[in-house]
């Protein structure tokens, strides 16, 4: 007897069916399927943004914690002292450039006829360290030559004035002290000596 055929289509007999039902329902399960994995494909993506935007949100939670506590230790810079001990005057021979303490304190004690005095061994052209040349009598940058007398004029190169001076005294032991905080800047075209007199320490 023949069975109840699909809508549209000639009555089929049990066998032809029978195979109709199975292509129907291997049909229906392949759809199931691509619906299940679109659907999969669809949470994963949002899975994958879900965690872009939690792990976004705990680096910048972190960052934040970092500079909190951060903050809760102030930046400090440690300098060197702006006074320093400089041996006892005797310990200096007239005409002698000391450079005891230039890489220390980027300063030279001098010991002239005329007293002591400090330089700041620093070229006032760029700011390189000039070097002491004793044999020659003169101060002389290695970067651009600029070359300067035992006093600190200039007198050759680029650089526009004297090298500037520190402050020098007698402390209360009897040692000689440069105060690093107390500068003599020297201007173009006169001699330190005399322009700043009160640079140099008479004993």
């Amino acid at each position: 007897m023949a069975a109840a055929a699909p809508k549209g289509k000639a009555p089929l007999d049990e066998a032809e069916l029978k195979r109709w039902r199975n292509e129907e329902q291997a049909k229906e399960r392949s759809k199931r399927e691509r619906e299940k994995a679109e659907l999969g494909s669809l949470w994963s993506r949002r899975d994958f943004l879900g965690r872009l935007g939690w792990g976004g949100f705990g680096a910048f939670s972190l960052i934040g914690l970092l500079a909190a506590v951060r903050s809760a230790f102030p930046r400090v810079l440690f300098l060197p002292p702006s006074k320093f001990k400089a041996g006892y005057p005797g310990d200096y021979v007239i005409g002698e450039v000391s450079e005891k303490y230039k890489q220390a304190y980027r300063t030279w004690i001098i010991h002239t006829k005329a007293g002591f005095y400090a330089i700041f061994a620093k070229c006032t052209h760029l700011g390189c360290t000039p070097r002491w040349l004793a044999t020659e009598q003169k101060f002389k940058c290695p970067c651009h030559g600029s070359g300067y007398y035992i006093s600190g004029l200039n007198f050759e190169g680029p650089a526009p004035r004297p090298m500037d001076r520190f402050k020098i005294y007698i402390a209360e032991d009897g040692q000689l002290e440069v105060d690093k905080s107390v500068v003599y800047r020297m201007e173009p075209g006169i001699d330190p000596n005399e322009q700043h007199p009160e640079s140099i320490l008479k004993v």
